[in-house]
Parts: structure tokens; sequence; C-alpha cells
């Protein structure tokens, strides 16, 4: 917030991607907490191991230091910090922060989601635990980025809208739309568009934690993480009860 408070430039990296001051800061920062415990990391500005070595990993930390480098340029608020726990390809625990509202979402299959501001971290007894939405808004809500679209979002809409559904739409930046999903102020979240592992991990990790699911848009299958090519496939983020549906 330092960083974003002041003037600051970017930097265009090898894949067309920007990355300020602050992604790598918060990098440094990140794993300067995580190292000691032993787990290897992979992340969006991490030194990224060959296949041949992390492929025998049963455990490692998946971080993206600042999600949504793009909007935190624009200066639009809807940037985030994404931490997450991969075991055995499959992320088990989830943590996505947003530094402008000092709020943090959190959580696993085995201590349920939470969320809290940021003074409240030592005080477990102020942490919200976030209940699983049972029931769909009307109409639905769909979560959107703001910084990619594409053609094939436009036929679920349609396919919802067969369906008899109506729709409402939110577009927001980065991993803050998993907020919105374990919330339950947005049912669906489809993704048609180039995304990295560190983008996905935490919000997976906390929606299945709430029995909803990040899965293959062809497939249906979940999400695998630590894969020899790190970029994801497609996918469709639907909360417990969109899954009903």
């Amino acid at each position: 917030m330092e960083i974003y408070q002041q003037e600051f430039s970017f930097q265009d990296k090898s894949d067309g991607s920007p990355v300020t001051k602050a992604d790598l800061a918060s990098s440094q920062l990140i794993e300067q907490m995580l190292s000691p415990l032993g787990i290897p990391i992979t992340g969006e500005e991490s030194e990224k191991l060959p296949f041949e070595v992390r492929q025998h990993w049963t455990q490692c930390w998946c971080i993206d230091p600042l999600d949504g480098t793009k909007e935190f340029i624009k200066r639009n608020d809807e940037f985030a910090v994404n931490i997450a726990l991969i075991e055995n390809g499959l992320p088990i625990f989830g943590l996505i922060a947003s530094p402008v509202q000092e709020k943090i979402l959190m959580g696993s299959k085995d201590i349920g989601v939470f969320i809290l501001q940021f003074e409240e971290v030592h005080h477990f007894d102020n942490w919200q635990k976030l209940e699983i939405p049972q029931q769909c808004n009307k109409p639905i809500v769909m979560a959107c980025s703001r910084s990619h679209h594409s053609g094939a979002v436009l036929q679920i809409i349609n396919e919802l809208k067969a369906q008899g559904h109506e729709l409402d739409f939110i577009k927001k930046g980065s991993a803050l739309k998993f907020f919105d999903l374990a919330e339950g102020r947005a049912d669906i979240y489809p993704r048609f568009a180039p995304t990295m592992e560190w983008d996905i991990a935490a919000g997976q990790a906390i929606l299945e934690a709430l029995d909803g699911e990040v899965v293959h848009a062809i497939t249906g299958e979940p999400l695998y993480y630590n894969k020899a090519n790190l970029v994801n496939p497609y996918f469709v983020a639907r909360t417990k009860a969109m899954r009903k549906n």
C-alpha cells in the first residue's frame, strides 16, 4: 500500500504482463515468511524450478504476491494477494487478502472459511466464519473479469437464460471475485481467458471448503496444480447452491 499510494512505474515481462516494484517487494516478504516452514514455493515472481524437480514435491506453496497488477496500475483498488497450500496436486488451504479493504478471506475443508480484518489476525474470537450459501441469488449473479472477456462466457449466459434464469453481473479484477462467491453475493464465475496456477489455487481451496467447486470448463474435473505446465485450463467456479441449478 505504501507503493500504491506513491508514484510508481512498471515494466512488461517476457510474457507481456506488467510487473511493479510492489509485486517484487510483496513476493520477497511472503517468501521470507514462508521459507522457514521448509515447504517449497512456486509463485508468479519466484524462480520456477523445472518439473523434473517439482514433480517430486508432495506439498508446495502457490503464491501470487500481487494478483491484478493491471488493476493496481489503474489504481482502481481491485488487486489482491493469493497464497495457497498445494498437497499432491490439490489446493488444501487458501488465503486471499485485499490490501485496500484490509480484509482477509481464508480457510480449508478442515477448519472452515473465515473472513477477518487485518487488525483481527491475532484475535480469533473476532473472525467471522462463513456459512455455505444454500440459495442462489435471484437473479443469478455472475462474476466477470474486468480486464478479460470471452465469447464463450456469452454462451454460458445464453444457456442459463435458456433455462429460465435471469442474470445480473459483478465486474471485478483479480481474485477478489472469490470474496463475492464465498460470501454469497455471486453464484458463478466462468473464465475463458488465460490464468496461471497462482491466480486460482487459493480461491479453489476456499470455494471447495464451502462445498463449491472450480472445475475444468470441458471435463468438469477439479483443477490440479504443480503441473508441468503452470497455465490453467479454462474453468468455471460455482457455489454449492449454483451446482444444484
